[in-house]
Order: structure tokens, then C-alpha cells, then sequence
């Protein structure tokens, strides 16, 4: 059952809340928005706001589920955020290896350090590792992800996509997700960095994952994301890795 509007998960699991800027692609971070907001609302979840907080009586969240489901985990935090310890992270891992009925995908900015955490330790095979790669600044991500003994998932999110990437190295990338910004202080997002890492992803037989224009549209007029829709050139691509 999808509980999410993010398309390509279908449930939010978050034992972790709250973060701090890392990258270009932070600055008008939609979690922030919305943690602040709950914490206004009373939501005794978010008392801290946006500050880094762990939940430790969310960490068995995952058992009540009983139906396999996509778990995007830490929606509203970074699994991998130094505040988090190591040892909050085991606990986690603990959960997911024990609910093998769902797929379980990490996602995080901080790639060296989720590097650091799984170079003693096995990564379940029901988890996804994902990194964010905005810009060609944060192109090093992919290569610390690369490096990570993983017999899962490996993929890419490039949301919101800042700029062209250029040439892309997916060898050991099995899924590649693009996505423009959303909401009234967005940035761009232009038809022809999509195309690029479309046909990369294509000619490296990688799934591609277009999310939406966000704000901006292709003909780079700002209007209401759900009007921009989510068609690259006439057509909606959406595909999930195997």
C-alpha cells in the first residue's frame, strides 16, 4: 500500500528526523519546510524542528507492515548525518535484515561516511544504497558508492538536477532517478541535462527514472509542478531496476 506521494517508494520510515545543508542541492530543502511545520502543528516528533534527532521506539516501526512494501528510509533526515551514531545505524540494520519481506532504500549526501559504515559491515541484501548527485561537484559520491560490496540495488538520485553532468561512469549503478525543484524559489532544470543522462543511462543499460519538471518547465516557464507534468519528450519514464 502506497502511503507516500514520492513515486518511486511506497512508504517513508523514519527513526532518524532533521539534517544540516551538505550540498547546492539543500538549499531549499522540502524536509526542513515540512519539520518545521509539524513542529508548529504539536507534532511531539518534531519538537526539535530540523535538528538532528534519533527515535529510537521508530526503530521496530518496520514489523507492524506485513504486507513487502518499498521503504524509503529517513525521508526526512540523512541516514548517514554525523550526529547519527553508528551504533543507532546497527539497530536499524538489525530491522531491516529481520523484515526481508520489504526493500529498504538508503539514501544519503554523504557518501564517504556510508562508505565508512559498511567497510566492516555486510549491507542487507533487501537495502538499496543510493547517493544524491545534484551537480558535478557532488560526481564523487558515485565513485564511494561504487566502491561499497553491496549485492543489492546501487542507484543514483539526481533531484533536484542543477546543472548537465556530463559523461557518467554507471558501471555498478543499477537505477538512475531525475527530478526538477519544486516549489517558488526552484532553480531550472534544463531538457537537454535530462536527455544526456538518459541516454547514458540507456546506452549502460541502467533503469532511468524521470520524477518531474518541478517548477520550472521544459519550455522554462515557471508554473505549478502538476501542470509541468513528468514527460521527457512526449513520454513518462519510470523504471524500476530489477
Amino acid at each position: 500500500m502506497r502511503t507516500t506521494k514520492i513515486e518511486w517508494t511506497e512508504r517513508t520510515w523514519n527513526p532518524v528526523t532533521g539534517c544540516t545543508k551538505q550540498s547546492a542541492g539543500c538549499m531549499h530543502c522540502y524536509a526542513e519546510v515540512m519539520a518545521r511545520r509539524l513542529r508548529a502543528m504539536g507534532n511531539p516528533k518534531y519538537i526539535n524542528g530540523f535538528q538532528p534527532t534519533i527515535h529510537p521506539k521508530d526503530i521496530y516501526t518496520p514489523f507492524q507492515w506485513q504486507k513487502g512494501s518499498t521503504v524509503f528510509v529517513c525521508s526526512m533526515s540523512d541516514l548517514f548525518h554525523p550526529n547519527v551514531p553508528f551504533e543507532f545505524i546497527d539497530q536499524i540494520m538489525e530491522t531491516i535484515t529481520a523484515t526481508p519481506q520489504h526493500r529498504y532504500q538508503l539514501l544519503t549526501k554523504r557518501a564517504e561516511r556510508m562508505a565508512d559504515y559498511f567497510a566492516y559491515r555486510p549491507v542487507p541484501l533487501n537495502a538499496w544504497l543510493g547517493v544524491t548527485v545534484e551537480g558535478i561537484s557532488t560526481k564523487p559520491r558515485i565513485e564511494a558508492l561504487r566502491a561499497i560490496h553491496c549485492q543489492s540495488v546501487k542507484f543514483l538520485s539526481c533531484e533536484p538536477l542543477l546543472e548537465d553532468l556530463g559523461k557518467l561512469n554507471l558501471t555498478g549503478i543499477d537505477w538512475l532517478i531525475v527530478g526538477g525543484e519544486s516549489g517558488h524559489l526552484a532553480r531550472p532544470m534544463k531538457p537537454e541535462w535530462v536527455r544526456n543522462i538518459y541516454q547514458q543511462a540507456q546506452e549502460q543499460k541502467t533503469a532511468f527514472f524521470f520524477k518531474q519538471w518541478g517548477t520550472w518547465g521544459p519550455d522554462g516557464i515557471k508554473r505549478n509542478k502538476h501542470a509541468n507534468g513528468k514527460e521527457l519528450d512526449g513520454q513518462i519514464i519510470q523504471q524500476m531496476p530489477d
